[in-house]
């Protein structure tokens, strides 16, 4: 296997499951993995936030960990990664109004490259205008966003996954393994037992 370059962009109050495991389960088989957050250092944190599913009429949010960028965003060049990742959780929100975020998103599309998006990481790929054409999942509350960009909206259980082209989405973490392994199977990742 050769071993990918992946830039995964987060921010503030990203949703914990969806930025932790995806770092450390793309580590663990070999790839490099860079989290970087706009106006933050390598070194640096960003706090995350825990989002539950308890009966509701929509996820809780609890505090989760503060996760270390080990990248400094405004030294990276999107054109030097092989792939692109986007967790959840409010930081997408904020993120896509970041002129450097949205080129770097809109980079990754036109090249073809591998992208990965969960929960509302679809607001970025929508307010990049990547996704018209396009079958995306997402957080429920983000499939209207999803179809005002053009896109169609792939209404699935919350522990699956769908693919489209280069284009990995997942409604949430309860997702992780199918979403993780679509998203290996695009790198051309093989894991042999």
């Amino acid at each position: 296997m050769a071993a990918k370059k992946i830039l995964m962009l987060v921010g503030d109050y990203a949703e914990d499951y969806e930025t932790m495991v995806p770092f450390q389960a793309l580590t663990m088989v070999g790839h490099t993995v860079h989290a970087a957050c706009p106006g933050k250092k390598a070194g640096e944190s960003v706090r995350t936030a825990i989002h539950d599913f308890e009966g509701d009429q929509t996820y809780s949010e609890k505090p989760g960990h503060n996760f270390t960028l080990n990248a400094t965003f405004d030294a990276l060049r999107a054109e030097d990664y092989d792939a692109l990742l986007i967790p959840g959780g409010r930081a997408p929100e904020y993120l896509r109004l970041n002129p450097r975020v949205i080129t770097a998103v809109q980079h990754f599309a036109q090249a073809n490259k591998p992208i990965a998006a969960v929960c509302h990481g679809a607001q970025l790929l929508a307010a990049a205008g990547v996704i018209q054409g396009r079958t995306c999942s997402a957080y429920p509350a983000c499939g209207p966003e999803v179809r005002l960009a053009g896109g169609t909206y792939a209404d699935i259980p919350v522990d699956q996954a769908h693919t489209d082209g280069n284009l990995v989405t997942a409604p949430a973490w309860p997702a992780h393994p199918a979403w993780l392994a679509q998203f290996l199977a695009v790198l051309g990742t093989r894991i042999t037992l």
